[in-house]
Formats: structure tokens, C-alpha cells, sequence
């Protein structure tokens, strides 16, 4: 049997890249956050087309922080899709929000904007569209909806690294853009990982000090946060593995497509469809 996911065989073909980023920050004693870390916020946010990253321990927590920053809390709405992983959920539900559910279109699996306008009231206070199995969601129809009601925009795109709306990136069209880097995602760590990307500095300023116990500098806390801090060895992992993502999003482009070609006529009612003008990046 063909393992849909082989982290070994990833493993050896960079092996030594990897062990060479691990022993630099071994030998560095700088575990936490530092040089590595912040090295790699800087090339994801460029890689996404965005501003600022603000590196975190999980993509939940990158949805959590990306959703207070936002202003989101106790008493609001914001409206997501009940088809995904729970986090999209329970990252409102841990601001105190309460999730709204709009269903996805057929196609696309991902949000239906013409049902997204219709779940507005006044407590929204945030839209978050769910960039599912790596293809973008109706990002234009979505941000015209968001734009009239003056409701920011949180992209959940933690299956979705690569992918592309019309040219644009995930998580570079809504306030801010959320990622995991959970080991089986297309870029995953050697462990856990989360970060969130915007091109506001006020966005990424509130979320540095929300993941750091709600500091600026050590031991003047400005609000009330948590720790949700980057360990540094993951950043160095990562920031080895982003040097192939386009490599490995190629070659997943190029095996779905064959079997979608060969499926044609098959039992398989319907497999997943590229949408026009959307880079499907295949994470399932």
C-alpha cells in the first residue's frame, strides 16, 4: 500500500539540511522565539504575499489571536463553515464568540458567499473562511460581502499553504491569514506550529504581545495574554522546509491531476475540483 503521507522518506531526502538547522540553534542556547524564528516569519509573510508573520506553537492558536486581535468576544458572532476541523470552531468559542454556520458550495467544498451575506446581524463581528483541503475559497465574493458590512475578514488557511486566489495568496486578502504547521500538513514542523500573516502592523503588534504573556519587552505586561510562543528549533525546521514547498506543491499538483484524468468515469462520483483562476495545493 501507497501511505498517503510518508514523513520518513520527506525526511531523507533533506536530512542533512535539517540536521545542520537543529544543530545551529542547539549550539546557539537561544530555544524560544529568537534569530530563527523571527528569520522565518519574515520569509513566510513574503512567501504569502503579506506584510508581518507573528509565529506561534499551533495553527489554533494562530486562529485564537488572529480573532482577538480582530476585537472578537464575549457576545459576538463570527461566521465560519461547519465543514472542517474543529479548530476552526473552538478558536471562536475560546474568544468567548459564538460560531454561526454558513454551508459550503458543492464544488468548491469551501464557504457559499450568496448564504454567507444572509447570516449577518449585528453581533458579527467577523467572517472566517476556510481555505479546506488546500483550495481557496471565494475570496472576491467574500471580501465584497465583508467590505459592505465593514466586517474584517480572518482567512483560516492551515490547509492551504501555496494556494492562490487570481494571483493573490492565502491569507494575504483577508485582515490577516492563518496557517498550521502541524507534521502532516504540506509544510509541516517536526512537532507543533502555528503562524498568523497580515499586512496591518497594528494586527501584528497586538498578536506578538497576545502569544508572549502580553509583553513588549520582558516583565512589562501590556494586556492579558498567553504563551503561545514559536520554540525555535521548529522555526529553523521550517524555515529549511519552505526552501522546497514549491518543489513538493508541484509534484502534489502534478499526482492529482493524473488521478483525476484516470478517475474520469470511475464509481468516484465527483473528485475535487480546481476552480477557475484557484491553485488547488492538494493537502488532501
Amino acid at each position: 500500500m501507497i501511505p498517503l503521507l510518508d514523513l520518513r522518506a520527506q525526511y531523507s531526502g533533506i536530512k542533512e539540511e535539517i540536521e545542520a538547522a537543529v544543530l545551529k540553534v542547539l549550539a546557539s542556547g537561544q530555544y524560544v522565539l529568537g534569530d530563527e524564528v523571527a528569520a522565518f516569519e519574515e520569509e513566510f509573510a513574503r512567501f504569502c504575499g503579506a506584510g508581518y508573520g507573528v509565529a506561534v506553537n499551533t495553527g489554533t492558536s494562530a486562529l485564537h489571536l488572529a480573532l482577538l486581535a480582530a476585537g472578537v468576544g464575549p457576545g459576538d458572532e463570527v461566521i465560519t463553515v461547519p465543514f472542517t476541523f474543529v479548530a476552526s470552531a473552538a478558536a471562536i468559542d475560546m474568544t468567548g464568540a459564538r460560531p454561526v454556520f454558513v454551508d459550503i458550495g458543492r464544488a468548491s467544498f469551501t464557504m457559499d458567499p450568496v448564504q454567507l451575506e444572509k447570516a449577518i446581524t449585528p453581533r458579527t463581528r467577523a467572517i472566517m473562511p476556510v481555505h479546506l483541503y488546500g483550495q481557496m475559497a471565494d475570496m472576491d465574493a467574500i471580501m465584497a460581502v465583508a467590505t459592505r458590512h465593514g466586517i474584517p475578514v480572518i482567512e483560516d488557511a492551515c490547509q492551504a499553504h501555496g494556494a492562490s486566489y487570481h494571483g493573490e495568496m492565502a491569507g494575504s486578502m483577508g485582515l490577516s491569514g492563518c496557517f498550521s504547521f502541524y507534521p502532516g500538513k504540506n509544510l509541516g514542523a517536526c512537532g507543533e506550529g502555528g503562524i498568523v500573516v497580515t499586512s496591518d502592523p497594528r494586527q501584528a503588534r497586538k498578536m506578538r504581545m497576545l502569544r508572549d504573556w502580553g509583553q513588549e519587552q520582558r516583565y512589562h505586561h501590556l494586556v492579558k495574554g498567553f504563551n503561545y510562543r514559536m520554540d525555535a528549533l521548529q522555526g529553523a525546521i521550517l524555515r529549511v522546509k519552505l526552501r522546497h514547498l514549491d518543489e513538493w506543491t508541484a509534484a502534489r499538483r502534478k499526482i492529482a491531476h493524473r488521478y483525476s484524468a484516470l478517475l474520469q468515469g470511475s464509481p468516484v462520483a465527483q473528485p475535487p475540483a480546481e476552480l477557475a483562476g484557484r491553485r488547488h495545493v492538494y493537502h488532501i
